[in-house]
């Protein structure tokens, strides 16, 4: 965060519910709705416009905001995929929804992607669409950041389960993951983790709000992709993966490390020597 504030030509896609694009500490930044839908109005109450303007306050608010962002000087591209008051209510979208909200933002120009949503159970042609969508999302040169769900299981998702996807855990100040956190052998394998202990950040009216969970960890690691992608532009989507997974030691079966950025700029300066 010392080294740089975010390029404003990387754009970062976040794929959630309605920004509060108004929010007072979103001054200056450079937010860009790919619909009308995708804004919510400043006096939102709703849980997924609350959900989505946290997850972007993580990114994109004021440096110098009470809940200040990890890399406001990015280009941020939103996309809603809750639209029918049935998904508004429940946070949860389908996975057709999904995929054609991937292809929305890459073709926007997205290189990185911000998932922190839950996926309704679907068959094999929602499966199959997701995972195209995300094989696009490889070709346009993307970089997918997810969080692994906040359902207290071991398992997966067809988002977490994708080579491209990078999948997030949470963890507390204690060293010790998240007890609602999902694991599972490909979060474990080529994921990592984030501590949200007391994370707070925009809510409702130009307040503020606590957030934590997944979601807000997947928000502080594709904050911390998008200051490496800055300050490297000229990186893969392949050598930042490797760098933000590589950066601590431990690693288990099913369990990622916590994301240790400073290591991964390391990684970084060596690869791109």
């Amino acid at each position: 965060m010392d080294r740089t504030a975010g390029a404003p030509d990387l754009r970062v896609g976040l794929i959630d519910g309605p920004v509060i694009v108004g929010h007072r500490e979103f001054s200056g930044a450079r937010i860009e709705p790919l619909r009308a839908r995708d804004v919510a109005d400043e006096a939102a109450r709703d849980a997924v416009a609350l959900h989505a303007t946290s997850t972007a306050g993580v990114l994109v608010a004021r440096r110098a905001s009470r809940a200040p962002g990890i890399c406001p000087g990015v280009t941020l591209v939103t996309r809603s995929v809750f639209t029918a008051p049935a998904a508004r209510s429940s946070g949860t979208t389908t996975q057709e929804e999904l995929a054609e909200a991937l292809v929305d933002v890459t073709d926007a120009g997205a290189r990185l992607v911000n998932l922190s949503l839950s996926l309704a159970q679907g068959g094999r042609e929602g499966r199959r669409a997701v995972e195209r969508a995300l094989d696009h999302a490889a070709r346009r040169g993307a970089l997918v950041v997810a969080a692994a769900g906040n359902d207290r299981a071991v398992g997966g998702s067809p988002v977490t389960r994708h080579p491209a996807v990078v999948p997030v855990v949470a963890y507390g100040r204690n060293g010790r993951p998240g007890r609602l956190s999902t694991v599972g052998p490909s979060i474990g394998r080529r994921g990592v983790g984030a501590v949200t202990d007391g994370l707070v950040s925009l809510g409702a009216h130009g307040g503020l709000r606590p957030f934590g969970g997944t979601s807000a960890a997947a928000a502080v690691v594709t904050g911390a992709v998008a200051l490496l992608w800055s300050a490297f532009p000229d990186a893969t989507p392949g050598e930042l993966a490797r760098a933000v997974t590589a950066s601590a030691d431990r690693r288990t079966s099913v369990l990622p490390p916590v994301m240790d950025a400073s290591r991964a700029l390391d990684a970084l300066r060596t690869a791109r020597r």
